[in-house]
């Protein structure tokens, strides 16, 4: 038996009309896919992540969502390819079952699981940073020390006693350290332990869960609503903010230089997750191979236009050092003494943050429910509910293993972690598409990446980033600080040789090498952590799904 079994495309459709999958309602359209793209992609990025991004690069930060957002493109043009090819609910985990074989195809899925329950604990500590911000409002103190992690709390605290022991003066520490610490100093005891967790991060996680649970056309109708009101508070912002904006403030527009600018990759490429969730539903779309391309490319055009116009305008009211916020979009208003303004986008954010909550909670659980159908998963998690027509197990796992981590964990660490997976995943998917195209399979897609022949171009812009490369008097300390940099430089000689041979399509090319380029720009703790959750993942595979695989076992009959 191989770990490199490939399913046809006639297999996966096949399976994914048999057994209790097929139970699932196809109720979505092509708004409906967009409002769940558009859901995913602003919500914690948007009203949290950005600010932190904007702190550390500067206005040029907008440029940064440029950049990534050509990334997502390259990309978005092969899931597109994709999900008009098979057009099931598994996303990236199946393009990689027909593209490279299971072991890869386990190794996507075990990260996608990595990316959606991250990214949901994100979204849900923002979501409690705004809750808490927008009951204060209202005159309403909800307790710190039960709205935040353990982890941050008491290292504010130590960071206010070493302040005070070396005759520092507290006042000039950031306010939200002083509150931090003052969480930890007040937190109720349980004899010797301090009782500090993010119990409204854990509450609407519960609550979200509920919704995915009870069906699919009401998570479409919550989405919808949520959605609409998400856009109207953003264009609020731009309208408004654009007659505070002082030119002034965007110079110098790159403070920190590129170093500073690209230090903002994992927030800005986080803000950017959520157009791919879309190909999860894929099996709940009226007409999927119509629908699916569309709606990715509809949200990414919409949601980049919105970024950039957002952090132009935030950077332009405020000087880009007081962005370092959890909540820069009301802060920058408190500025201006538009506190009505402000007062709006926090109860605004609270539900609109909820949206993109809502879209991975129905995303995971049908990743998960596709794994099961091919039997690298427990057979549970594709349990269909006879009543509600969602994967009911998969869903309250998706529920648990969100919501205690969200109450427990700090939101920095979240979001640096979940960039790693999805960067690998983006890069096979755009791999995939030259698969597809080498072995004819590309006729059968109804929407195909737009054919530019890469054969000369490849090689040509290799040899001018080269040169290029090679007049940087720190690009062998770069390269020293940045070995990932020698993968970057190895893959793009490997695809202008067999781009040479082949006549590789250009822009699934330009896909891999943006998406790997922004990998080498993640820190070694990323890494770190996602090979000890890829090793999990390896021996969970090795000691039941290389063996319990649908493939393995029709092997077995084969040989028998």
């Amino acid at each position: 038996m191989s770990i490199f079994r490939k399913k046809t495309v006639t297999q996966i459709l096949r399976d994914a009309s048999e057994g209790e999958s097929s139970k699932l309602v196809k109720t979505l359209g092509v708004r409906d896919l967009t409002s769940f793209g558009i859901a995913a992609i602003i919500g914690a990025g948007i009203f949290s992540t950005i600010g932190l991004a904007s702190y550390n690069g500067g206005p040029a930060v907008s440029l940064l969502f440029v950049f990534t957002a050509i990334a997502c493109v390259f990309t978005a043009l092969s899931y597109a390819q994709f999900a008009s090819t098979v057009p099931v609910s598994g996303s990236a985990y199946t393009y990689a079952y027909v593209a490279f074989g299971e072991i890869f195809a386990w190794i996507i899925g075990w990260a996608l699981i990595l990316e959606y329950a991250v990214s949901n604990m994100v979204v849900a500590i923002s979501w409690s940073e705004y809750f808490t911000s927008m009951l204060s409002g209202f005159g309403i103190i909800f307790p710190k020390y039960f709205a935040t992690d353990y982890g941050s709390a008491s290292s504010a605290f130590e960071l206010v006693q070493q302040t005070q022991q070396s005759g520092g003066d507290v006042s000039t520490l950031p306010e939200n350290t002083r509150r931090l610490a003052d969480a930890y100093a007040n937190a109720p005891m349980l004899g010797s332990f301090k009782l500090i967790a993010n119990l409204p991060a854990g509450a609407v996680t519960v609550l979200i869960t509920a919704l995915v649970y009870i069906g699919i056309k009401e998570s479409r109708t919550a989405s919808n609503i949520l959605v609409v009101l998400k856009l109207a508070v953003i264009g609020l912002v731009i309208a408004v903010g654009a007659f505070y904006v002082k030119p002034e403030n965007w110079s110098p527009f790159a403070p920190n230089g590129v170093a500073g600018v690209l230090s903002g990759v994992a927030s800005v490429f986080f803000a950017f997750i959520g157009f791919d969730s879309i190909s999860t539903t894929a099996e709940e779309c009226k007409n999927p191979q119509r629908d699916l391309p569309r709606a990715m490319l509809y949200c990414l055009a919409i949601c980049t236009a919105l970024y950039v116009m957002i952090t132009l305008v935030l950077t332009g009211m405020v000087p880009y050092k007081e962005l370092g916020v959890s909540d820069p979009l009301a802060y920058v208003f408190q500025k201006v003494n538009l506190n009505f303004v402000a007062g709006v986008i926090s109860v605004s954010a609270v539900i609109a943050i909820t949206s993109a909550l809502l879209v991975y909670q129905l995303g995971q659980p049908r990743i998960w429910m596709t794994m099961s159908r091919d039997g690298l998963l427990w057979k549970r998690f594709a349990t269909i509910h006879p009543k509600f027509k969602t994967p009911s197990f998969a869903t309250i796992i998706t529920g648990i293993l969100v919501a205690i981590p969200s109450m427990f964990m700090d939101l920095a660490f979240f979001v640096d972690l979940t960039s790693v997976g999805t960067f690998f995943a983006f890069i096979l998917v755009c791999a995939g598409i030259l698969f597809l195209d080498a072995k004819g399979l590309s006729s059968q897609s109804k929407f195909k990446v737009p054919y530019v022949n890469g054969k000369y171009i490849i090689g040509v812009t290799l040899l001018a980033a080269m040169a290029y490369a090679s007049t940087s008097a720190n690009l062998l300390q770069t390269m020293e600080e940045k070995p990932l940099l020698f993968v970057f430089w190895s893959v793009w000689i490997v695809l202008a040789v067999q781009g040479f041979r082949y006549n590789f399509s250009l822009l699934p090319v330009v896909g891999i090498l943006t998406n790997l380029y922004l990998m080498t720009e993640l820190g070694a703790s990323n890494w770190t952590i996602f090979l000890i959750w890829l090793a999990i993942g390896l021996v969970l595979y090795f000691s039941y799904g290389f063996r319990q695989s649908k493939l393995a076992k029709q092997e077995n009959t084969v040989g028998v």
